[in-house]
């Protein structure tokens, strides 16, 4: 009896990630979860320099912006609840001290310039097809910063926006490194403040936009993560407990097949070790002082400076 629907998901042969790859992660908060899975193997990677973007236009925003080097200053910047803001940015950027603020965001896009620059592979994560369009100036916000909705016009983007949103982004990248690989995925995250059938409409946009886009010539990718949860997770045992965000069970099934998909061969191998380092890192002896610990830490720090031998980026 089979309990479980699997996606089949065919591995890819070209371009595979290893630790020579240079992974820039831009979009919503599913990007901060497998960016932290890149980030405790020790890859190279940029991750949401301009905090977690939910939808196109934010993220083709700061790439235009980056490119051009745009520099912020502070009529950028909107003050609410007595912090300084930008529409551009999510509010991790945000501070109580504007020329903070404003050195955040300059300091970033130069980051994220040099990151579109040399990366191997960019992993694009979108989330809504929703968007808040602040009436003062006509434009479209990453990030409301809680300001009062009335002051906000809130549009559901058209699959041909999303899509000519899409290839904007693919272009311009494609303008300062043309052989890096972009890989478009769709949160599985709902946002059910919007509505459930508003959070479906918004998805359908969101993947049928990118199947509009997707050029193996341009290396251009899909992964699906949206699907795995919907179809092969769709239990609530693999959420949390707002029943809206995937659990750390879930994350590791979609990581997984990530990995198998997109990984090399040989990458498996260094992971499994920096896996042992550090699990040996986190753990807690019952005595630090006894000889069988000491030689405890002696082995981990040879297994450390074996891989930095290999990798001397990786920093423990």
């Amino acid at each position: 009896m089979i309990l479980q629907t699997n996606i089949k998901i065919k591995k890819e042969t070209r371009n595979l990630i290893d630790y020579n790859s240079k992974i820039l992660l831009l979009g919503s908060c599913f990007s901060e979860n497998i960016g932290e899975k890149l980030n405790y193997f020790k890859f190279h990677t940029a991750q949401n320099l301009f905090g977690i973007l939910f939808h196109p236009k934010a993220i083709e925003n700061l790439i235009t912006n980056s490119i051009n080097e745009k520099v912020y200053t502070e009529k950028d910047l909107v003050f609410q609840n007595e912090r300084w803001h930008c529409f551009d940015a999510h509010s991790s950027l945000s501070s109580s001290n504007k020329n903070d603020v404003v050195e955040s965001l300059n300091s970033a896009i130069l980051s994220i310039q040099k990151s579109l620059e040399i990366a191997s592979h960019i992993i694009i994560t979108l989330g809504t097809s929703w968007v808040y369009r602040y009436i003062e100036n006509d434009e479209i916000v990453a990030n409301c910063h809680k300001i009062p909705q009335k002051k906000f016009l809130k549009e559901l983007l058209s699959v041909d926006e999303i899509s000519h949103s899409l290839e904007a982004i693919t272009s311009l990248i494609k303008s300062v490194n043309k052989e890096v690989n972009i890989i478009f995925t769709v949160s599985p995250v709902r946002h059910l403040k919007d509505g459930f059938s508003e959070n479906s409409q918004s998805k359908a946009h969101l993947i049928a936009a990118i199947h509009n886009v997707l050029d193996a010539r341009q290396n251009t990718h899909y992964f699906p993560s949206y699907e795995i949860m919907m179809d092969e997770l769709r239990d609530y045992r693999f959420y949390v407990e707002d029943m809206i965000h995937p659990n750390k069970t879930a994350i590791n099934y979609i990581w997984e097949k990530f990995v198998a998909t997109w990984f090399s061969e040989d990458s498996h191998a260094i992971m499994k070790e920096i896996d042992t380092i550090q699990k040996g890192i986190s753990h807690k002896p019952f005595n630090e002082s006894s000889e069988e610990h000491q030689q405890f830490l002696k082995k981990l720090e040879n297994k450390k400076r074996e891989v930095q031998k290999i990798f001397p980026h990786i920093v423990f």
